[in-house]
């Protein structure tokens, strides 16, 4: 006759140890990975970092009383407050041939990569100098010889508009002495002088007398500039005055 032992089978001493090295490696993995999860979703610090990356203030208190709208791409904030007769803007030109350039009106995109309107060449916005809406946008490659329909989009700007052109990658391949004094007229200083892969930022007017304007040029110097092929990124900010008072236009 066999008997049978019913009962709890203890577990093996060697199976027991190896069972607690295997906690003792996870246990501090799941703690880690839940606190990071809880640090990312903190609200307070989310915005901390998302305010760190576009430059400005976590403290909005310090800030004028209208809400600031949200960025959508990577950043538009001015650090000074325009008067209530003038547009605030912010503008980069591309870097290399890689990141487009970007503009901002009263702290809104209205051109950059993420609205998908931009190009490599002359990238182009058309303001109304009196309402501020924006009118047009255009990019015109010019190593590609797009210039006719550059010189149709000049022409067929309204008087009293504000233009404002970012460069990317190569803006002066078939520039000709038309369209440099078209933007000439709109009263840039640097456009005569632009050369193979400068970078240069621009903000004029059409059938204003232009005082001073807002203007930024670096030419391509190979033995200043880390890529050896383009200058450094540009950025231009800065207040502009309604149509009617560009005398006051400071740079």
């Amino acid at each position: 006759m066999f008997t049978v032992r019913v009962g709890r089978r203890k577990m093996p001493r060697q199976k027991f140890r190896s069972l607690l090295k295997i906690l003792t490696v996870l246990v501090p993995v799941v703690v880690i990975s839940m606190l990071i999860l809880q640090q990312y979703n903190n609200p307070f610090i989310s915005e901390w970092r998302r305010a760190s990356y576009v430059d400005v203030d976590v403290d909005e208190s310090s800030r004028a009383s209208e809400k600031l709208p949200k960025d959508t791409d990577g950043g538009c904030f001015m650090d000074t407050h325009c008067p209530d007769d003038h547009f605030s803007f912010y503008m980069k030109s591309g870097a290399e041939n890689v990141m487009g350039p970007k503009i901002c009106i009263q702290n809104k995109v209205v051109l950059g990569m993420m609205l998908n309107n931009v190009g490599q060449g002359l990238n182009i916005v058309i303001m109304n100098g009196e309402t501020g809406n924006i009118t047009k946008t255009g990019h015109f490659n010019m190593y590609n010889n797009e210039v006719e329909p550059l010189i149709k989009f000049l022409k067929s700007t309204e008087q009293g508009s504000i233009v404002l052109i970012a460069s990317w990658d190569e803006p002066s391949s078939h520039l000709n002495d038309e369209v440099k004094q078209l933007i000439a007229d709109l009263g840039s200083s640097a456009v005569h002088s632009l050369g193979f892969r400068d970078n240069w930022l621009f903000v004029g007017g059409k059938g204003v007398t232009v005082m001073r304007n807002f203007e930024k040029h670096l030419k391509n110097d190979n033995k200043l500039d880390d890529t050896n092929k383009w200058p450094e990124q540009l950025e231009l900010k800065g207040c502009i005055p309604r149509y009617m008072n560009w005398s006051s236009v400071l740079i």
